[in-house]
């Protein structure tokens, strides 16, 4: 299923369920668990606290979805719900907000079987390792849209629509991001990863 299957099929899910057809649920939560799951991963680094936080997002969806706009993209909403669980996480101090180590992680059977070298297995690592701190020391809006768009897969809109921002400021974060590491890292370091 492509990107925008999903998302329809998502959408479709969410109109049943706000509607009451409870049966929806699970079809809607295998959809967005998994998406969910990753974008709060990658905030928290911790998988524990990430399916908790995954779990509160899909409790306030359910007390929300009455007020769920039907023929609405569910994605956005859901994502945003978690974006601000997340911050209100991190203002009281539970979690400290770090990159997971699963970010620009290499899988390291595909590159051996690939026929990688180890030298080239070591530098693929501290090139992502050095992106990662990189990628880190960005400010929170510009790290934030980069990794909606470029590692959640949303689309342009969809990281607006979850940030709270218009379609142009995130593509200038967007932009300013791969800028600024293809400055840092350079070119043709970028595009190995």
């Amino acid at each position: 299923m492509n990107a925008d299957d999903w998302k329809l099929v998502a959408d479709r899910a969410m109109d049943r369920y706000a509607r009451g057809d409870d049966e929806a649920f699970s079809e809607l939560y295998n959809l967005l668990a998994p998406r969910l799951y990753a974008f709060v991963l990658r905030r928290l680094g911790d998988r524990a606290k990430a399916e908790d936080l995954v779990q509160q997002t899909f409790l306030h969806m359910h007390d929300a979805r009455r007020h769920f706009v039907r023929g609405a993209a569910v994605m956005p909403w859901a994502f945003a719900i978690a974006r601000r669980l997340l911050i209100d996480r991190f203002r009281k101090g539970k979690s400290e907000l770090r990159l997971a180590e699963q970010w620009l992680e290499v899988d390291e059977r595909e590159l051996t079987t690939a026929g990688s070298a180890p030298d080239q297995l070591a530098s693929l690592r501290r090139l992502s390792s050095l992106a990662e701190r990189e990628l880190a020391g960005l400010p929170d809006p510009q790290r934030a849209a980069f990794e909606l768009v470029q590692l959640d897969g949303c689309s342009m809109a969809e990281a607006a629509q979850i940030l709270g921002t218009t379609v142009a400021a995130v593509k200038m974060r967007v932009h300013r991001v791969c800028v600024a590491l293809r400055e840092r890292l350079g070119a043709s370091a970028l595009e190995a990863l």
